[in-house]
């Protein structure tokens, strides 16, 4: 969301001087950059566990060079809203109040929910507030071939209503029957809406009760399933963002000038810790949700006093130490990231700040919204990147570890998205290989909080569009180029976005995008940016989890290395569609694809592996 009021340079929408200050910043040039990145490994030295490397490690070099010229920047996408028959408005609850929840939904995800390989859309919604009573949250659409061979959604009319205001959904087979349940974050009781659906139609009950869901997360946001503590089952872990009432937020006040009472920065409300229900079976042998964050560390806490310091926003499921099993990244807005690394077991220790995503390249806390990962070639080995979509005057952060690093650094100035993502407010954010040539991109989703920021902030608007960053290969100088936002057809709307997921809506081969608003429709866009072939992999995982949620596939074709996870929890407050696509770009096809299962099992397919969808199991 947005800074503090009490520093002047959190206050980011009436005072611009944060924006004068960066700018001096980023003109200290290779000098500042270099003394950022010695200072960050100075503090790393500290880590108990780490041995120092007597050979000496170089800082990375930042290239000031003029970009190398990219001949085809152009990627359009073309809205098939209402084309395809999504009919879906959102409704953030705001009715003159500038109550902070209103601000912040909410999100999507792209699932097959009735296994006819078609992915489907569930859209969350929101409501008033100070209303009570239960209403529609949950928006689902069947997707089903049109008589012209395109997709028609068809809107699910039977789904559980409750009370509360929506944020985020993640998807997962919590009850192992083999298709995906949903997980509803909730300003108020969460829900666990149980996916019974058979062919031709999609149907839902509430399972709340029945997996002993607790009332006590009044604000939770980012969710996701995936297998923490190795037993074959889906375990759920989320983030909750501040301690927030009606009260809370009328005393706090939140005010700019020019504007008077405003949607406001979290600083003034208390921090929150996040949770961890663990999948187990009662003693009739019936699945249930059992919370265990504190007990197995899933907690973050100031150094300094010891209080909880987490708001967030964005959470994701990844290995970050190498060891095989899932660790758990999570964003928060104005605190500290968080890095939480599993022993294997599903116990956790909070390693942020020494792993190097706490804080951005100048040691400062962001306002922290989306976030995702990926995994590119490099000198020497595979790269990880970290990219965390921020506030406005606050650039995207791109934190990356090269091989033979024990930490990340942000990147973000010498991979060229810096610049451009300074003047956006980012949501949503996704690493994609749009055009299929091998080379993922990077996408976000863009708006401000506020409708006449402008008033007050004239570089400032409050519908943004999207943006992308074509990923290059090293041949062409490696990091990212800004797409013209007049290459992109309409991703280039100007919006007030939200939420962003993707998948093979249409079925041919590259993936579609979908981008919700904070309140109205969202953009349902066909991509039709592809100009290569590539290989869509989906996976038949074991019972419990048939998706095989955290599988990692690499693909070897021709010279080129690539790597893809299966990770529907990604972006923010939003699901992709759980598929592994492999851009082929000039080749033919995969020539050899290696599977890590989630257990650790790995199994290997040869070649060649045509271009289309293909399934694998175990």
């Amino acid at each position: 969301m947005s800074g503090s009021t009490t520093p002047p340079r959190r206050d980011r929408d009436a005072i611009i001087g944060v924006a004068f200050r960066r700018s001096l910043f980023v003109a200290g040039g290779i000098g500042a950059v270099v003394g950022g990145v010695i200072l960050a490994r100075t503090v790393l030295d500290a880590e108990p566990v780490r041995e120092a490397d007597t050979s000496g490690v170089e800082a990375p070099a930042v290239d000031t060079a003029p970009a190398p010229e990219v001949v085809d920047l152009s990627m359009p996408f073309a809205d098939m809203t209402e084309a395809w028959g999504v009919d879906f408005v959102r409704d953030n609850g705001a009715r003159g109040g500038k109550l902070l929840p209103e601000s912040l939904g909410g999100g999507v995800a792209v699932v097959d929910l009735d296994g006819d390989e078609r992915p489907d859309l569930v859209f969350i919604d929101g409501g008033d507030l100070l209303e009570e009573g239960p209403r529609e949250i949950v928006v689902a659409y069947r997707n089903v071939e049109g008589d012209d061979g395109a997709p028609r959604f068809e809107r699910v009319r039977e789904i559980p209503t409750f009370a509360g205001h929506g944020m985020g959904v993640a998807a997962g087979d919590v009850d192992g029957d083999g298709d995906a349940d949903l997980f509803i974050s909730m300003m108020g009781r969460d829900r666990l809406l149980r996916n019974e659906s058979s062919a031709g139609e999609i149907r839902f009950t509430d399972a709340t009760d029945e997996f002993g869901m607790p009332d006590d997360h009044a604000w939770s946001t980012a969710v996701g399933f995936a297998d923490l503590d190795a037993d074959g089952d889906l375990d759920l872990a989320g983030l909750c963002y501040v301690d927030w009432s009606p009260e809370i937020d009328a005393a706090v006040d939140f005010r700019i000038d020019g504007l008077g009472r405003a949607y406001g920065p979290p600083t003034g409300f208390g921090a929150t810790v996040p949770f961890l229900f663990l999948n187990e079976t009662d003693e009739s042998g019936r699945p249930r949700f059992v919370e265990a964050g504190e007990e197995r560390g899933l907690r973050q806490v100031n150094p300094e006093t010891g209080q909880p310091e987490g708001k967030g926003l964005a959470i994701s499921f990844v290995d970050l130490d190498g060891d095989g099993d899932l660790d758990i990244v999570g964003a928060n807005d104005t605190t500290a990231n968080a890095a939480w690394i599993n022993d294997g077991t599903g116990r956790f220790e909070e390693r942020g700040r020494r792993m190097g995503v706490a804080f951005d390249r100048s040691g400062a806390a962001t306002g922290a919204m989306g976030l995702d990962v990926a995994t590119r070639p490099g000198r020497g080995g595979e790269e990880t990147i970290v990219a965390i979509g921020n506030f406005a005057n606050e650039p995207s952060s791109l934190f990356v570890r090269r091989p033979g690093e024990a930490a990340f650094f942000d990147d973000a100035a010498s991979e060229g998205i810096s610049a451009a993502t300074r003047r956006a407010l980012t949501f949503g954010l996704l690493f994609t290989d749009l055009d299929l040539d091998g080379v993922e991109d990077l996408i976000q989703a863009n708006g401000h909080l506020e409708e006449e920021i402008t008033v007050v902030q004239a570089s400032q608007s409050y519908r943004q569009p999207g943006q992308v960053f074509r990923g290059l290969p090293a041949s062409k100088g490696g990091g990212f180029r800004e797409v013209p936002i007049d290459a992109l057809g309409a991703l280039g709307t100007e919006v007030v976005g939200r939420g962003l997921a993707s998948g093979d809506l249409d079925l041919d081969g590259d993936l579609d995008l979908v981008l919700t608003q904070v309140a109205g429709p969202p953009l349902v866009l066909r991509n039709d940016a592809a100009t290569g072939r590539g290989v869509q992999v989906r996976l038949d995982g074991p019972a419990g989890n048939p998706d095989a949620i955290g599988a990692v596939l690499t693909a070897t074709i021709g010279d080129r290395t690539l790597v893809r996870r299966i990770m529907p929890t990604r972006s923010y407050l939003s699901q992709v569609e759980p598929v592994a696509v492999f851009g082929l770009g000039d080749a033919d096809a995969i020539d050899r694809l290696e599977i890590r299962w989630p257990d650790g099992t790995i199994t290997v397919e040869d070649g060649p592996i045509a271009p289309g969808r293909v399934r694998f199991g175990r």
